[in-house]
């Protein structure tokens, strides 16, 4: 929605409208890879979130009482597929559209996924442990996304006025 990358640059390469740049020619603030910590100072710094309890005291992002980014408990959808085992790092971003979430997990190097159970669901599905295949600049813009698709439209305008 921000108008720049439509996903990250997790391949070594971005998408900016229909064509690939190198990430080195949209290189910006913060190129660090994004940390557990980053999702929750992006979240909050967001205008109007509020920051509710989940199950097992998981944080959930909202704005006007709508989630937009949300720590997820281990569900029975999201399991390594060579141990079983349920994943229990698991953080739900929204997206503003399918082509969005088409975007960002289409390729098999990307660190985001959906399940099942996600699908017609517009979010995507990233394990806290590989946050860092992300700067925290495309962290950023993702989380900054899920916050415009989830925000009034009163209060997305306001916000993309003041960060143009």
């Amino acid at each position: 929605m921000l108008g720049t990358p439509a996903a990250p640059c997790f391949s070594g390469s971005l998408a900016v409208g229909s064509r690939r740049l190198p990430c080195s020619a949209v290189s910006g603030r913060d190129a660090r890879p994004a940390r557990v910590d980053d999702v929750h100072e992006l979240a909050a710094s967001m205008p109007h979130v509020v920051v509710e309890t989940g199950a097992p005291g998981n944080p959930v992002y909202q704005v006007g009482g709508k989630s937009f980014v949300f720590f997820r408990n281990p569900r029975p959808d999201a399991f390594d597929a060579e141990t079983g085992e349920r994943y229990d790092d698991v953080i739900v971003i929204w997206v503003e559209s399918e082509d969005d979430k088409a975007a960002l997990v289409q390729d098999p190097d990307s660190p985001f996924f959906t399940t099942d159970h996600f699908n017609g669901h517009r979010s995507v599905l990233v394990r806290a442990s590989r946050l860092g295949e992300v700067t925290r600049e495309e962290l950023a813009e993702l989380i900054q996304d899920a916050w415009l698709s989830r925000a009034s439209n009163r209060r997305a305008a306001t916000w993309l006025a003041e960060h143009r």
